[in-house]
């Protein structure tokens, strides 16, 4: 879908080439010859991008973005005044009261769509919704810093941990932000009696060991490996900064993190009232959709049951014996410490 920009600009000559520049580019223009016309069009389009000049009869550019911020119906929409070098003295005033750029005069064609690609990709960036997982996590960090996965992760710190080895342990004081390079991990806590609940699930490429560091407490749960991992450790401190420098990402990572919590209710509601079966088979398939890969013909994961068990939220005993109903129905094979998800489809629509 086109996008619509409006043009504010006295000037006739800088007006129709800026306008026919962005036509070639395949935006949509508006174009006002003074702000008082602006603000009519803003109105009356609803453009994506609105680019103004500063100096202009009727009502200048400071009145046109004045306004724009003051109307509900158009606030929020990327603001980038047009200024000739000799007004730049002035240009703070514009930017204090929310331009999202400027350009000077004389401009290319390729800084002008430059800066329009620049605001438009960010609005888009502001307006996606993050899954509340930790590729949720892992995108947004991406789309915020500026970097690929690859340069996010570059040179850091990686470290080898065996299966079944802590990385951090309930009740730590955070300093790092984790990320698996390599291998499956898991979070979980435990009560008095020794019992626990699986609480995270977490693959090559995700990002763990966050909530600490936003909450700037104590771990809630601990982590550890399911198969032998290599982990990459980022300091907190740059993590840190990227909220602290950067209002929208603190305000996408709160999100991130309330749906988190409904997940989490969720997921208790699920073991209080599920049947065993469904609680069983609802894991199997969260394995699945979490380990499995598109290339699999069929899903199959080495795990302890007792890990399985704690993921499940039952006793070791009935997720055994669980299991042995599923293989003899032909859900699931059974190789050892392997399961191999036969019907993923059956498991999915497994009745309470």
């Amino acid at each position: 879908m086109k996008q619509r920009i409006l043009l504010i600009e006295d000037n006739n000559d800088i007006r129709e080439n800026t306008a026919e520049i962005l036509e070639l580019s395949n935006y949509i223009v508006d174009t006002a010859e003074n702000g008082k016309v602006g603000i009519e069009r803003a109105l009356s389009q609803k453009p994506d991008l609105i680019i103004c000049d500063i100096m202009m009869p009727v009502l200048d550019g400071y009145g046109v973005l004045h306004l724009i911020s003051k109307n509900e119906s158009l606030a929020g929409i990327p603001f980038i005044f047009l200024t000739a070098k000799s007004e730049r003295t002035d240009l703070r005033r514009g930017m204090e009261m929310g331009a999202d750029d400027y350009i000077t005069k004389p401009f290319t064609d390729i800084e002008l769509l430059n800066a329009i690609d620049s605001r438009l990709r960010k609005v888009n960036v502001l307006k996606k919704e993050y899954s509340s997982d930790p590729e949720g996590l892992q995108e947004m960090i991406n789309e915020f810093a500026g970097k690929t996965l690859d340069q996010f992760t570059a040179n850091r710190d990686e470290n080898i941990y065996k299966r079944k080895q802590v990385i951090y342990m309930e009740g730590n004081h955070p300093y790092k932000l984790f990320f698996v390079k390599q291998g499956k991990v898991k979070t979980f806590i435990s009560n008095d009696d020794g019992k626990v609940l699986t609480t995270g699930l977490f693959a090559e490429g995700d990002f763990f060991g966050y909530t600490a560091l936003l909450e700037e407490s104590v771990y809630k749960e601990t982590a550890e490996t399911i198969d032998e991992s290599i982990i990459i450790d980022i300091p907190a401190g740059e993590f840190q900064e990227l909220l602290s420098s950067n209002s929208d990402v603190s305000g996408k990572i709160i999100k991130i993190l309330s749906r988190n919590i409904t997940e989490k209710e969720q997921q208790l509601l699920n073991i209080a009232y599920n049947s065993l079966r469904k609680r069983v088979a609802t894991s199997l398939v969260t394995l699945m959709k979490k380990y499995g890969k598109d290339t699999d013909e069929k899903f199959s994961i080495n795990l302890s049951r007792e890990d399985l068990a704690n993921i499940a939220g039952t006793a070791t005993e009935s997720l055994i014996r669980t299991l042995s109903d599923f293989k003899t129905e032909k859900l699931i094979d059974i190789q050892g410490s392997r399961i191999v998800v036969l019907n993923e489809k059956k498991l999915t629509g497994m009745l309470n």
